[in-house]
């Protein structure tokens, strides 16, 4: 069996690093495998490049005319009008099962689905965000409109049609949908009623996402001994979706002089800082650095108010660094309340902030470890994907 995962980017995005990190569980489950993206950045041979960023500007700038003067909004939808060609490519031909992971951003066409839907071969689809179900966002977040009709987003009867367009070729090929959160899966049933949904978690690399000594972490990034530290991370730390802004009204809550934020992301430094709240950025960090930076931190907090199954918590307990979030999307399901973890109630300041308090006053560090340990183990997350190949 050979199995093509099809990803916009190889390591850039949570979606791409999960594909990725399946791709290497896959191999070590003796399964023949090969990623192909368009954003490379590896010399892995498993890896193949195709096509280039002329799609992506493409579909930007035909974003631009239902945008109006709200240049917010660019980069929040996908309209998949243009992208790359794979189905002629030798992998594709090849390959026994094609998984689609997230490919917006000028990868994959609406007109290209179809055609990959009406090939003929094993057909997956890991959620990793709204966007397949729904008509050009990502997130629905509070719109409860149907079928798009309204989009708040973008202006015209484009996100309709494209919503019809998505959910016509779902009930003439029937692909396979895998969300990756409980939560996802729920919302793409209840978005798609009558086909196959299943609930797959995303995997962790043991080998990197481990427990080591504390001190010795912080020695090395040069981070305080003395000091409770508290981690935010994030692709660009600016995103407001992240929700930067209710950690900073959180530590201010807190009033703990102790404290010391650590900061890791795109434009860490541009985030205003409660006065009294020391901080250390980091900036764009590669995969290698950041299993000592979950060791270096008492707690990791994420306070996004829109998310599915966040990689950055999964690697933090696999670290056994207790986490906190707000009660929305995956992030329940993957925090135990009060167990190895905090969740807080949506958009509430005091109570994220009462979840630091409560992680930095409990030993969970063994129960983070464990829960990862159970709940993102390669070897699991590959034969759940194997049989799904095989079905």
């Amino acid at each position: 069996m050979k199995v093509l995962l099809v990803s916009t980017s190889e390591r850039t995005g949570g979606g791409a690093i999960a594909a990725r990190r399946l791709m290497e569980a896959l191999a070590k489950n003796n399964v023949e495998v090969k990623m192909m993206v368009r954003d490379k950045q590896t010399d892995d041979p498993r890896v193949v490049r195709v096509g280039n960023k002329i799609p992506k500007l493409l579909e930007r700038l035909a974003i631009l005319p239902h945008i109006g003067f709200n240049r917010s909004r660019l980069w929040q939808a996908d309209i998949a009008n243009t992208g790359i060609s794979i189905t002629a490519t030798p992998e594709f031909q090849e390959a026994d099962v094609i998984h689609l992971h997230w490919i917006n951003q000028g990868m994959i066409s609406l007109d290209e689905m179809g055609k990959i839907m009406s090939s003929g071969k094993r057909i997956i689809w890991t959620l990793h965000d709204e966007w397949a179900y729904l008509g050009v966002c990502h997130y629905r977040g509070n719109c409860t409109e149907k079928e798009c009709r309204n989009c708040p987003l973008l202006s015209g009867t484009l996100p309709h049609s494209n919503y019809i367009r998505k959910h016509n070729l779902y009930h003439q090929w029937h692909p396979t949908f895998v969300g990756c959160s409980q939560w996802i899966a729920l919302q793409a049933q209840k978005a798609m009623p009558g086909e196959q949904i299943h609930h797959i978690n995303n995997c962790i690399p043991a080998n990197l996402f481990r427990p080591t000594d504390m001190q010795q972490a912080r020695k090395t990034l040069s981070l305080p001994a003395d000091k409770q530290l508290i981690l935010f991370c994030s692709q660009k730390v600016t995103d407001e979706r992240k929700g930067m802004k209710y950690l900073a009204e959180a530590l201010q809550k807190l009033q703990n002089t102790n404290l010391h934020l650590v900061i890791v992301g795109k434009d860490s430094e541009q985030i205003p800082l409660p006065d009294g709240i020391e901080a250390t950025h980091f900036g764009s960090v590669g995969e290698q650095m950041m299993p000592q930076l979950y060791n270096a931190v008492d707690a990791f907090v994420t306070p996004s108010l829109q998310d599915n199954l966040p990689n950055t918590i999964a690697e933090a307990m696999s670290c056994g660094t207790p986490c906190v979030g707000f009660d929305i999307g995956g992030i329940p399901e993957m925090i135990d309340h009060l167990q190895n973890g905090y969740v807080a109630r949506y958009r509430q300041t005091d109570d994220l902030a009462a979840g630091i308090r409560y992680v930095l006053c409990h030993d969970l560090r063994q129960n983070a470890f464990l829960k990862a340990a159970s709940a993102y183990n390669e070897t699991n997350v590959a034969q759940q994907y194997i049989k799904l190949y095989q079905a």
